[in-house]
């Protein structure tokens, strides 16, 4: 199924799994958008030369909060990137200045972007209710650092915190729990979407819409470029089902990626 989304190739099964089983059955909240704040003295290691995945200009490559603003907005994802059906969500977009950060007690919280970042935006999307099946909600995040060593501490800091925190909380009466997250370096089992990927899934919960219910997250990361997406499920939806809906999505924002930063032919 997944190798039908438009990826060619790419196949998007963890070989890398790390399982954090949740206590009790009370999950954690959905990620938005991980922390980038190195956690250790070593940086985290690079993809192994096989040469550019993108043979980018260096003339494209933002060096500046404008030019990267302008470049998320031809890259992000919007409704139609996911399929039928999905509509933009209010709010719709993130403020530019916020910076969602896991802390110590597994809660996310707003703060001011890290150093390394040069921008980043967030979009929210869902799929209204109807035909026995409750909303989903999505998300995708394109965040630009100031060099690729910051968008490989993104993902580094990524992984850990499904480690660090296997029940998370996102915002008041938001949950994800039981999480597995895997990750695929470019060349790995056929991943030639990007230099390194993520995923996560898990059970997510909430107040408004119950649960458990199945909950996906992928992100991926290329020069110093990471693009994200994320699907909360509710009533009559399958894991499969947002898996599809967030790989879609995904691989529309890494083709536009491509052609925002490539050299021109």
């Amino acid at each position: 199924m997944r190798g039908a989304l438009g990826r060619g190739a790419t196949v998007l099964v963890p070989l890398l799994l790390v399982t954090a089983c949740s206590g009790g059955g009370d999950t954690g909240a959905a990620k938005e958008r991980p922390s980038a704040t190195p956690a250790h003295g070593t940086a985290p290691a690079k993809t192994p030369d096989a040469g550019p995945l993108i043979d980018a200009d260096p003339a494209r490559l933002p060096t500046t909060r404008k030019a990267a603003l302008d470049l998320i907005g031809r890259v992000i994802a919007h409704p139609d990137s996911f399929g039928p059906g999905v509509v933009a969500r209010q709010p719709y977009e993130s403020g530019p200045d916020t910076w969602p950060v896991l802390g110590t007690d597994c809660v996310w919280r707003q703060e001011k972007p890290a150093s390394s970042v040069l921008a980043t935006l967030t979009r929210s999307f869902e799929i209204p209710a109807g035909r026995g099946r409750g909303p989903l909600r999505l998300a995708a995040i394109v965040t630009v650092h100031r060099t690729d060593d910051g968008a490989r501490w993104e993902m580094a800091e990524s992984l850990e915190e499904t480690m660090r925190c296997p029940t998370q909380q996102l915002r008041q009466g938001e949950f994800i729990g039981g999480l597995g997250a895997g990750a695929l370096a470019r060349g790995e089992a056929n991943q030639v979407s990007s230099e390194d990927t993520l995923m996560e899934s898990g059970e997510y919960r909430s107040d408004e819409l119950g649960g458990p219910h199945p909950y996906f997250w992928e992100q991926d990361q290329t020069l110093r470029f990471t693009v994200a997406v994320t699907a909360k499920a509710s009533k009559g939806w399958t894991a499969d089902d947002l898996t599809e809906l967030g790989v879609r999505a995904q691989s529309a924002m890494l083709i536009r990626l491509g052609e925002a930063v490539a050299k021109k032919s």
